[in-house]
């Protein structure tokens, strides 16, 4: 039992709600109380804007009507949960969410410090129910033959310890929690003392705030100051061991090495979730991590994303990959074997042709993918497994070149697609050249094996390469219903000229309900693939894919951007939930 009540009050300090109350001590914002050595810092201001999307929204509607969740709760550890909180309910006098907003309705702060002490603050908006609860859980403790409850005082007030290291006390409304003793009683210090030893009184701290702003309902502070100076972070982010996490995320890197402070806000519009990253570092154009990825001249950016029928996700990047690839030998001193293994492989599909001057020269900084779910020939048949088509849509200098290079490349690709499956036994790729809104096109398909059995039929049936070019633009696409998109979709954007966005320097947006179809299209095989690689039945596998499905489904949209706002580097992460 006892655990089972400690397992309640995690719970409400995880939700991070709890409220003030009116006590004789009027109580200062958190911070004022956590050590200035803090590396790590949560606070939760609008706990009710937490509670009412977790409590009473449709997506805990979709949660508690999901098979999964209905399964769950008939085990006996979760009905023995159950039972703690109805007899928490009774001895309250409250239902449990009620309770759970009035013990929570003030607020919640945890922290964590370089001496490895983790604080957590609670404000209960209703004291007395607070101290009600405490004596239920302090009574459990003093009946537990296996705890020894002491209790001391410090400062004027009472510290317990149930014999596990940890340190709890109450102060006015305000529940506070430490995993050492010492780490209460620097809390309760600070509350004796001056502000100065204060994470309140840290520069960066007061900075990491404003930039937060009024509006969140959660926000957090990382002194970045200090946790690079840990060893395992040094080395993350000043070994450039992967050139393609640095191209996607270099301009991220550099921002993190020059920064002193990250603060994240969790904003609530309603029902759609808000993450905001803000960094006090600047990206600039003269480090080499970060001068691919900023646009420097006006009216350039980050185009917007494609829209093309059954889009999954779509993504916009700012990356000059000339500018990239020239200063290879400063990213990578050490030259990665997969480097190199590229390098010798776009000398024979560019014939030679120096591939920094003469090739990636050719590519604009303005770079888009496209996923999209297929729509499958129904003369061919469906494949097994349905991989959703992919295409990678480039701007260029001077297209009829840039376009021949490419053509010259996409047709070595598939003569040595060919050449391999030939070696296999299975037939190779035929080119053709169909036209599509007046654009002629080139793709490749798969030829029938001869005797094919009907049905499903083989993966290789998902692809059918094809490349396309629609003024000066190159779009490469894994099969040709999706470069017919493409096209339509390029030629709308060749005549309205969009404009650029140079305040951000990515952009990626999902379509929860258009991947989740695409993975309910996939279940037999997921199923499959969970009962291989975990070794579990056939009916646990399919609990696990149906929970992954009902998760997915969920989710409406999810939009991440990455760029720079008021002279800071900001990322903002923004999930809408399915209505």
């Amino acid at each position: 039992m006892l655990r089972s009540a400690f397992v309640v009050i995690g719970l409400v300090a995880a939700a991070g709600v709890l409220g003030p109350a009116v006590s004789a001590e009027e109580l200062p914002p958190p911070g004022r109380w956590i050590p200035r050595d803090a590396v790590v810092s949560l606070e939760i201001t609008r706990p009710k804007e937490v509670l009412d999307l977790l409590l009473d929204s449709s997506l805990t509607e979709a949660v508690t009507n999901h098979p999964a969740y209905k399964q769950a709760i008939v085990q006996p550890g979760f009905q023995q949960f159950l039972g703690v909180i109805r007899y928490l309910e009774v001895q309250l006098d409250t239902d449990w969410k009620a309770g759970l907003k009035d013990l929570t309705g003030g607020g919640v702060a945890a922290a964590i410090t370089t001496k490895g002490v983790v604080l957590v603050m609670i404000d209960a908006k209703d004291a007395k129910l607070l101290a009600k609860l405490w004596d239920i859980i302090s009574g459990f403790a003093k009946n537990d033959a296996a705890n020894r409850v002491t209790s001391t005082e410090y400062r004027g007030v009472t510290c317990w310890e149930f014999g596990d290291g940890r340190s709890h006390a109450i102060v006015g409304n305000r529940f506070i929690s430490a995993n050492k003793p010492e780490g209460l009683k620097a809390v309760l210090d600070l509350r004796a003392g001056s502000e100065g030893d204060s994470l309140l009184a840290l520069p960066a701290y007061r900075a990491g705030k404003q930039a937060v702003g009024g509006q969140a309902a959660a926000s957090a502070f990382v002194n970045l100051a200090v946790l690079k100076q840990h060893p395992a972070v040094q080395g993350a982010i000043h070994k450039n061991t992967n050139p393609m996490a640095a191209l996607l995320f270099g301009g991220l890197i550099d921002a993190v090495r020059q920064s002193n402070w990250l603060a994240l806000a969790l904003k609530t519009d309603g029902q759609a979730l808000t993450l905001e990253t803000t960094m006090d570092g600047k990206q600039t154009g003269k480090s080499e991590l970060a001068a691919f990825a900023r646009a420097e001249k006006p009216g350039e950016g980050i185009l917007p994303n494609l829209e093309v029928p059954r889009r999954i996700a779509a993504m916009s990047f700012y990356r000059d990959l000339h500018g990239f690839y020239a200063a290879k030998d400063k990213l990578f001193p050490e030259r990665t074997s997969g480097l190199i293994f590229f390098e010798n492989m776009m000398g024979i599909f560019f014939s030679g042709r120096d591939l920094t001057d003469e090739v990636l020269s050719q590519f604009r900084p303005e770079i888009r993918f496209v996923v999209a779910e297929q729509k499958y020939d129904a003369e061919i048949g469906v494949p097994q497994i349905q991989v959703p088509a992919f295409a990678l849509v480039l701007k260029v200098f001077h297209p009829k070149e840039a376009g021949e290079l490419m053509e010259e490349a996409f047709q070595k690709a598939i003569g040595l697609v060919s050449f391999t499956s030939g070696q296999k036994g299975v037939p190779g790729l035929i080119v053709d050249r169909p036209t599509h809104a007046d654009v002629r096109y080139t793709v490749a398909y798969s030829g029938r094996i001869r005797g094919e059995a009907k049905g499903p039929v083989s993966m290789r049936y998902n692809f059918r390469p094809s490349l396309a070019k629609v003024g000066d633009y190159v779009a490469i696409s894994s099969t040709d219903g999706l470069v017919c998109d493409l096209i339509d979709a390029l030629k709308k954007e060749v005549a309205t000229s969009p404009k650029p966005k140079s305040e951000v320097n990515s952009l990626v947006e999902v379509d929860g309900t258009q991947l989740s179809s695409v993975l309910a299209a996939n279940r037999n095989a997921l199923v499959r693939q969970n009962m291989t690689e975990k070794g579990t039945s056939k009916r646990e596998a399919e609990t696990t894919i149906d929970v992954l499905l009902g998760v997915v489904k969920l989710v409406g949209s999810v939009t991440l951007s990455l760029g720079e706002q008021a002279d800071k580097v900001q990322a903002r992460l923004t999930v809408k939930p399915n209505p």
